[in-house]
């Protein structure tokens, strides 16, 4: 193998490290059995939430997550694998929630693991933060919230009024 094929795939290697560590979250599937259509769906979805999917050699994954300080996350990379990322702050629920949402439509996606925020994730644990609501469903519900106690209170002044016209007439 030439010197200048090396360098690029070392190149590679540790940009693709750089985006590891910047990303938010990280999400490793499965996605072997996917038609090219639903491969393309899958990625516009991810596109739409400022997600990225990769689909990277094992060896370099392996290397990339060494330099990228996520070691313990070389376990996950066997078989077919693709990466889905984002260094999206206000959206690091996407690539699991647009992972398993995936994994029940498709039974051929399986997720095998990740990281978020530097910290490698079980399966189990990325499934978890696919059930969390993503950052404007947890600001909907922080309003609901929100709203409750003024809500309440205008209804019981509202029927303080009418009970108070009642008794007038």
């Amino acid at each position: 193998m030439s010197q200048a094929i090396i360098a690029a795939k070392a190149k590679f290697v540790e940009e693709f490290a750089e985006e590891l560590k910047s990303a938010k979250s990280i999400v490793v599937i499965n996605y072997l059995g996917l038609t090219v259509d639903e491969v393309t769906a899958f990625r516009a979805e991810l596109r739409e939430s400022n997600a990225k999917m990769k689909v990277v050699k094992n060896t370099y994954l392996r290397r990339a997550a060494a330099q990228a300080g996520l070691e313990d996350l070389a376990p996950v990379f066997v078989g077919p694998s693709a990466v889905i990322y984002t260094d999206d702050e206000d959206n690091v629920t996407a690539p699991a929630r647009i992972a398993a949402d995936y994994a029940k439509k498709f039974d051929v996606v399986e997720i095998k693991g990740g990281a978020l925020e530097g910290q490698v994730a079980t399966k189990e644990q990325v499934e978890e933060l696919a059930a969390i609501p993503g950052r404007e469903g947890l600001l909907s519900m922080l309003l609901s919230v929100l709203q409750a106690p003024v809500r309440n209170f205008a209804y019981v002044v509202k029927a303080v009024a009418e009970s108070k016209e009642e008794s007038a007439e």
